[in-house]
């Protein structure tokens, strides 16, 4: 590729107290393109992108911005010189409207001192038109599902005619219909002459997106290759430094008899009218179906974290209420939440405080002082099974990566010896590796007679890991299907039966 080069990243290092976050890395991309940036979770991909976009601050190296060289000293800085970030963890005023959510520090004003509800009314309509957006912009940003919200940042971030415009994961809460609608958008601002850096750990989108895809491993640069010449394997291969063939482990559980039977369950202020299935003692059972289908709402259900309308919960022949999470969690559930930073981690919180919080009875002493050595204990335990990296114990968990962040939550679930686990999109935002290690600890505890409940977005996923899949449409249980004897066609008929 013989195109002058848009932006280039020349030796960017970066440490951390206890790391070497980068090492020296390189990154140039070229105009109308997208460059994909793949890597293991703390490989140090997101670190590089937040140098550029000035959340940190570069210990060496050169950044140079259609040939001016530039060091941005905050994001407001970056936007301005026309680099725009959409950040895989939201961080968006939940209380406003979408609107507000859009011209946050840039309202357009009449005089310069009135802010203009019309004009903003009018651009905003102009952004999602051109965008074919349908997002209602009046609507409060808590009463939107991720995928919508997701959705905005990306118009937000479009919306600053930006040359630069990274997209961290923004697939990760997306369903299928919503990435071919980010590929359209991606198209149009590749012809118009953007640049584009995408982060994701999703093969199959880096292969028929990408111009170019540079590979990171622990820090440093690894290669940098036209996509065309790189196959699924050969990317692996460079990520991880070693060949992968599976992508999932052998199933090696065998369920047996019945352990939860939920009959008629609804949501009373949700869009969850009716679900009743049956798991079993060593299942992994998969939910799936599109946005808005209830999915999520199921296992909000379960695990007491949403107003049940109706309906009962057996659990071992017994009739169990769960109507607060402390109440499921001493009934032996556990939930892994869709949004890990918004109700996942305590980000100010080190990652031992992180992984015993809903376990702290365990290390009770006497029942009076928590045991420093019990919560050590365990949180080392959970580093090790998880393969967490982190410089130590007492790192604040929201200095990790995401896909990072994510383990510590699993590890603080298994802790608990759930019976029965509620997985939310486990994998969202976890790298290839850490997937299948992920993948093995699920096969684990159904080996040891726990059930798992796992809604994903990701449909090979479902299929490589579960027994049995139930696809919900319009809020309803529309059909259940063998994960063996099916397919994606079959699946994506019975999500669409309600809609």
């Amino acid at each position: 590729m013989d195109q002058p080069a848009l932006l280039e990243m020349r030796g960017i290092s970066k440490e951390f107290p206890g790391v070497k976050a980068l090492d020296n890395v390189n990154l140039t991309v070229r105009p109308g393109t997208v460059h994909a940036l793949m890597g293991e979770n703390g490989a140090g991909k997101s670190t590089l992108m937040k140098c550029l976009f000035g959340i940190y601050s570069k210990d060496s190296g050169t950044i140079v911005l259609d040939g001016k060289e530039v060091n941005f000293k905050n994001s407001k800085e970056a936007l301005e010189n026309g680099v725009a970030m959409v950040h895989q963890e939201l961080n968006q005023a939940l209380t406003r409207t979408v609107k507000d959510n859009l011209w946050l520090g840039r309202y357009p004003k009449v005089g310069g001192l009135v802010v203009s509800e019309r004009i903003m009314d009018q651009r905003t309509k102009e952004i999602f038109d051109t965008l074919e957006v349908k997002v209602n912009p009046k609507a409060v940003m808590s009463t939107m599902p991720v995928s919508q919200r997701q959705m905005v940042e990306i118009a937000k971030a479009v919306s600053y005619d930006s040359k630069i415009i990274v997209f961290d994961e923004p697939t990760s809460s997306l369903t299928e219909t919503e990435v071919e609608h980010l590929f359209r958008i991606i198209n149009m601002l590749k012809a118009k002459g953007c640049g584009i850096i995408y982060i994701s750990h999703k093969m199959e989108e880096i292969l028929r997106i990408s111009d170019e895809v540079t590979i990171m491993r622990d820090g440093q640069w690894v290669a940098t290759r036209p996509a065309s010449e790189l196959t699924m394997e050969e990317i692996i291969r460079l990520m991880v430094g070693r060949q992968l063939t599976n992508r999932f482990p052998p199933k090696t559980n065998k369920p047996g008899e019945v352990i939860l039977d939920v009959q008629h369950i609804s949501g009373k202020y949700t869009r969850l009218k009716e679900a009743t299935f049956q798991l079993h003692k060593g299942e992994i059972l998969g939910i799936a179906g599109l946005d808005g289908s209830g999915r999520t709402e199921v296992l909000e259900n379960l695990f007491g974290s949403m107003t049940r309308g109706g309906g009962t919960i057996t659990l071992h022949g017994k009739e169990v209420q769960n109507r607060t999470p402390r109440e499921s969690i001493k009934n032996g559930f556990a939930l892994l939440t869709e949004e890990r930073r918004a109700t996942g981690i305590f980000g100010i919180r080190d990652i031992r405080d992180n992984t015993v919080i809903s376990s702290l009875k365990d290390y009770l002493v006497g029942g009076v002082y928590l045991s420093n050595k019990k919560m050590a204990e365990k949180t080392d335990w959970s580093i090790q099974a998880m393969h967490i990296k982190t410089p130590s114990q007492k790192t604040q968990i929201r200095s990790l990566s995401g896909g990072n962040q994510q383990k510590v939550i699993i590890g603080r679930w298994l802790l608990t010896k759930p019976e029965v686990l509620l997985l939310d999109e486990p994998t969202r935002g976890i790298d290839v590796g850490a997937k299948y290690e992920i993948y093995q600890l699920i096969i684990d505890l159904a080996n040891e007679g726990k059930g798992v409940i796992m809604v994903s977005s990701e449909m090979p996923e479902l299929l490589g890991i579960c027994d049995r899949i139930l696809v919900m449409s319009g809020g309803q249980l529309a059909g259940e299907v063998d994960a063996r004897n099916t397919s994606q066609e079959e699946i994506l008929t019975l999500a669409a039966k309600y809609v």
